[in-house]
C-alpha cells in the first residue's frame, strides 16, 4: 500500500489536465471526479468503485473512438484522455491487489496507454508515473524463470574504408558548416561515448530487468518489402530470449520504435546530441524523434530514404550501410505504391543491372558503423542497413 501511495503522487491534479478536457464534457466529468477521489485518504483494500467503473467505461469508449476510422484522423485530445484514464485505472487496480497477474495486467494497460494513446505534453509527471510503475512491477515480479542473457562483447575497433568524410567529435559549428548546411553525410567519431547506455546496454540482463515485461511491436522476416514480413506485439523478455540465446532461428527486429517514450528509464541512459539543435530556416518544429533499433545479426532495412535529418548512433554491434544521393532518386526505382514510395525496388547489397539498368549510373557510398560511431544522413539520402552482428542503434530525426 505504501508503494501505491507513492505512485499516486505522480498522477495529475485536475488543474494540470483540464485544458485537454475542454471539448470532452464526459471525460472532463469522470477525470475531475477521479482526480478528486485520489486526494482522499486511502484505506487498505478500499477504493471508490463507482469512479473505477466510470474510468473503465471511459477507456472503453476512447478505445472505440481511436479504432473507428483512420488512426491519423483521431484527435490528440482523445488519445491523451485514453492515456490519462488508463493511468487512473492502473492506480485503482493496484489498490485492489498486487498479485503477479494483477501486475502483468497493469503493465499491459500501461503499454496500451502509451502505444495507442499519447503521452506527449500530457502533464509534468507523466514520465515519473511510468518509471515508478515499472520499478514497482520489477520489485514484485518473479524472474526466477529467466534464462541468463549474454553480455555483448566489446569488440576492438577495426579500420574500414569509408566513402564519406570522417569527423572526430566535431563542434556544433563545424558540423553545421561541413555537414548540415552542405547536406553532406559524414561519419562522426567520439560524440556519445559518455552515454551510460554504452556500458549498461551491452548487458542484456539489464534490459531484461528494466523492460522485460513491456510489450513492443516486433518486425518478423527479412525486411518490410517481402511477402513473408509481418509485425507482432511481444514482451521484450520473450524477444530477448529468442533472439540473443541462440535458441531461435527466425529473425525478429525491434525496429523504428519510440522505445524511449514508452520506457523513460531507458531514455535516461542516452542524451540528445547537440547537433540536433541546428535547424533549417524553414523548420517549424524543434522536436526530435528518437527511435530504437535492436536485433540479431542479419537484420536488414532495405534501401530507402527519410524526409528528415538523421543521426544514427551505434551503441553496440556493427552495421554495414550503403548510401546514395537524392539526386539519383529517379535511377533507384522507387516502389510504385504510395505507402512504400520512399523505398527502392533495388537490393543495394546485390545490384541487378539487368532488371535495373539505370542503377549502374548511381554512385553508392559504403560505410561501416561500429560501436561508438554516429552516422549523419541529410534529408532524403537513400540508405541500406544490414547488421553484421547483434546490434543496438538509436536514431535521432529532426527537421
Amino acid at each position: 500500500m505504501e508503494k501505491c501511495l507513492k505512485i499516486r503522487e505522480y498522477l495529475p491534479k485536475y488543474e494540470q489536465i483540464k485544458n485537454i478536457l475542454e471539448n470532452e464534457p464526459e471525460a472532463n466529468y469522470i477525470l475531475q471526479m477521479a482526480a478528486a477521489d485520489i486526494e482522499k485518504p486511502l484505506v487498505t483494500g478500499e477504493f471508490n468503485e463507482e469512479v473505477y467503473y466510470l474510468i473503465c467505461s471511459l477507456t472503453d469508449k476512447c478505445w472505440e473512438r481511436i479504432h473507428t476510422g483512420h488512426f491519423s484522423e483521431v484527435s490528440l485530445d482523445v488519445r491523451k484522455i485514453y492515456t490519462l484514464a488508463n493511468y487512473y485505472k492502473i492506480f485503482y487496480l493496484l489498490c485492489e491487489g498486487v498479485s503477479q497477474q494483477q501486475l502483468m495486467r497493469c503493465t499491459e494497460i500501461l503499454d496500451e496507454a502509451i502505444l495507442i494513446g499519447c503521452t506527449q505534453e500530457l502533464y509534468s509527471k507523466s514520465d515519473e508515473f511510468q518509471n515508478q510503475l515499472t520499478e514497482f512491477v520489477s520489485e514484485f515480479s518473479d524472474d526466477v524463470s529467466q534464462i541468463p542473457l549474454p553480455i555483448i562483447e566489446e569488440v576492438k575497433r577495426q579500420d574500414y574504408k569509408c566513402d564519406i568524410p570522417v569527423l572526430d567529435c566535431p563542434t556544433v559549428e563545424n558540423f553545421r558548416t561541413k555537414c548540415f548546411i552542405s547536406e553532406q553525410p559524414a561519419l562522426l567519431l567520439n560524440t556519445f561515448m559518455h552515454w551510460p547506455a554504452m556500458q549498461k546496454w551491452r548487458d542484456l540482463n539489464y534490459l531484461f530487468k528494466l523492460a522485460g515485461n513491456r510489450t513492443v511491436p516486433i518486425e518478423i522476416g527479412a525486411n518490410y518489402t517481402t511477402d513473408e514480413w509481418s509485425q507482432q506485439l511481444v514482451k521484450i523478455r520473450d524477444f530477448l530470449q529468442r533472439q540473443f540465446t541462440k535458441t531461435h532461428h527466425e529473425i525478429e527486429y525491434l525496429a523504428q520504435h519510440e522505445l524511449f517514450d514508452q520506457i523513460p528509464a531507458l531514455k535516461a541512459d542516452i542524451r540528445i546530441p547537440d547537433y540536433c539543435s541546428i535547424h533549417s530556416k524553414n523548420s517549424c518544429s524543434e522536436q526530435v524523434s528518437i527511435k530504437a533499433w535492436l536485433g540479431p545479426k542479419n537484420t536488414i532495412s532495405p534501401l530507402h530514404y527519410d524526409p528528415e535529418n538523421n543521426l544514427l548512433c551505434q551503441v553496440f554491434g556493427r552495421k554495414q550501410i550503403i548510401l546514395a544521393a537524392p539526386a539519383d532518386t529517379s535511377k533507384l526505382y522507387p516502389q510504385e505504391t504510395e505507402m512504400l514510395c520512399n523505398t527502392s525496388q533495388i537490393d543495394a547489397a546485390q545490384l541487378d543491372f539487368e532488371r535495373f539498368p539505370l542503377a549502374a549510373e548511381v554512385k553508392f557510398y559504403n560505410v561501416t558503423l561500429q560501436a561508438g560511431d554516429c552516422l549523419y544522413m541529410p534529408p532524403k539520402w537513400w540508405h541500406y542497413v544490414r547488421a553484421e552482428s547483434e546490434s543496438f542503434s538509436v536514431s535521432f530525426w529532426w527537421s
